[in-house]
């Protein structure tokens, strides 16, 4: 009987650097195979895109499978087994899957999933890598004691449990198997010891840390984990399955939408229109790729809360429309009709 399939699930909040990870893996892959479930916000397939912008022979558009309906963990039935059973049934087979789920993502439910017939003879869990933004931690983002608020609920019936975020972000703490610290060249020197500090207390027993800058974790630290993990639900339970006995969890406290703008537009005046429309409505995150006037490359954009990082990933195919396609995620509801104005104004 042949060995099954490895795959790692990578998950993470929003703006993480899943993606950016997931390139240094195909980058630095030592011509192991690796096959990628893509899973996202959004009908703009940013980190798709830029995963095959990777400059790799290995990002190759027919390992790549996107699951664009937001929440991989919502419908494993409907989408996530069928692209499994796609790639395990081809004739080359990968020699390792990568899950890339949505910054929104419980990835608990995607744990299980493993376990159905057709799925668990053939594939199984190397490991769970959860990433944090480390910069954030440090400004006291997700990272609400969870602890104190759930003592605080427990004593008065009439108290909110932690808000959504923070349910969120200690549900992909308790489902990693290995916690990438990322983003620590953001950090003031020392700064990394306290937020392991914070981290650590919401690990299950035996989960490892490692820091990253740019998402650069050797592969040798990330694949070959060998744990077998939909064997070891021991511990991943998520708040939402604790709280409400296993009904299913809803997204109501998060929106998303897409917008498209025309090409040829000024590069600076597009950063000061996201960096207010952030401020002026508690957008999450923002990603996408800009047409800019006079430039044949197209711009990637990345916006974290505060933060706007730019490059210009690979030039525009002739066979693409320019423009400006953008993505925002926040917590609901977002003024779709203001932020679209915002991010269209010009002068």
């Amino acid at each position: 009987m042949s060995a099954k399939i490895p795959a790692t699930i990578v998950t993470g909040f929003l703006g993480a650097g899943k993606t950016t990870l997931i390139r240094h893996l195909l980058a630095h892959s030592h011509g192991k195979r690796l096959a990628l479930i893509i899973n996202e916000f959004g009908d703009v397939g940013v980190d798709r895109e830029l995963l095959e912008s990777c400059g790799s022979e290995v990002c190759r558009a027919e390992d790549m499978i996107e699951l664009a309906n937001g929440c991989i963990c919502c419908t494993v039935g409907e989408d996530f087994i069928p692209a499994m059973t796609a790639l395990i049934s081809r004739d080359e087979k990968p020699d390792h899957i990568v899950i890339e789920t949505s910054g929104l993502a419980l990835p608990q439910p995607l744990v299980r999933a493993f376990n159905w017939p057709e799925i668990k003879s053939q594939v199984t869990i190397d490991g769970v890598v959860t990433l944090v933004d480390a910069m954030a931690l440090s400004e006291g983002r997700f990272a609400a004691d969870e602890m104190r608020i759930d003592a605080e609920r427990r004593a008065d019936s009439m108290l909110d449990h932690a808000t959504p975020l923070g349910e969120l972000f200690q549900d992909q703490l308790s489902a990693a198997d290995l916690v990438v610290v990322n983003k620590t060249d953001l950090l003031q020197p020392g700064g990394i010891d306290s937020v392991l500090d914070g981290l650590r207390p919401h690990l299950r027993a035996g989960t490892g840390i490692v820091t990253a800058r740019n998402g650069e974790v050797d592969p040798a630290a990330l694949l070959g984990l060998g744990l077998a993990s939909e064997d070891d639900l021991v511990g991943r339970d998520s708040l939402h399955e604790l709280e409400h006995a296993g009904m299913p969890h809803e997204h109501d406290d998060f929106d998303s939408f897409s917008i498209r703008l025309p090409a040829d537009i000024d590069t600076a005046g597009l950063l000061a229109r996201i960096e207010a429309a952030i401020r002026a409505h508690d957008i999450l995150r923002l990603k996408g790729f800009a047409a800019i006037a006079g430039a044949e490359a197209r711009l990637a954009v990345q916006a974290v809360g505060p933060r706007i990082t730019t490059w210009f990933d690979r030039p525009w195919r002739g066979d693409e429309k320019r423009e400006t396609a953008l993505v925002v995620i926040g917590q609901s509801p977002l003024d779709h009709q203001a932020i679209a104005a915002g991010l269209t104004a010009t002068g």
